[in-house]
């Protein structure tokens, strides 16, 4: 039924919490599983394009000694567009993403739902 699932991850403890999900997923419906981290242009965590690599790096090996193999990603641009934009690339089934929440700042919301709005496909969104 899902034959790639595509997992952007960042920085946050959301993301370990929803790698579970997304590795159970793929070994489930025997998934490729693609990996995807945004170097953002705004100043933060994300920012830093060699702290993004060590991300991707870090979860290639952690999913590889789970026993799934996966594919990595490093794109730079604005998180939804381009999860959206490589969702489309790779004709993925699903996106599976973890969430912090809406934004608390008035008409601004999160990348998870931002996504949600842009994805060509379903997205798991994980609390």
């Amino acid at each position: 039924m899902f034959s790639t699932v595509l997992f952007p991850i960042d920085q946050s403890r959301q993301t370990m919490d929803t790698a579970a999900v997304a590795l159970e997923l793929a070994q489930q419906h025997s998934s490729r599983l693609v990996v995807l981290s945004v170097v953002e242009e705004e100043e933060g965590a994300m920012h830093d394009a060699a702290a993004v690599a060590r991300l991707l790096e870090q979860a290639r090996v952690h999913f590889e000694q789970a026993g799934m193999a996966c594919e990595v990603i490093e794109r730079q641009g604005k998180p939804a567009f381009v999860i959206g934009d490589v969702a489309d690339e790779i004709n993925a089934d699903v996106i599976v993403m973890g969430t912090r929440g809406l934004s608390l700042e008035p008409g601004e919301e999160s990348t998870a739902s931002r996504v949600i709005q842009l994805a060509p496909c379903p997205v798991l969104v994980v609390p």
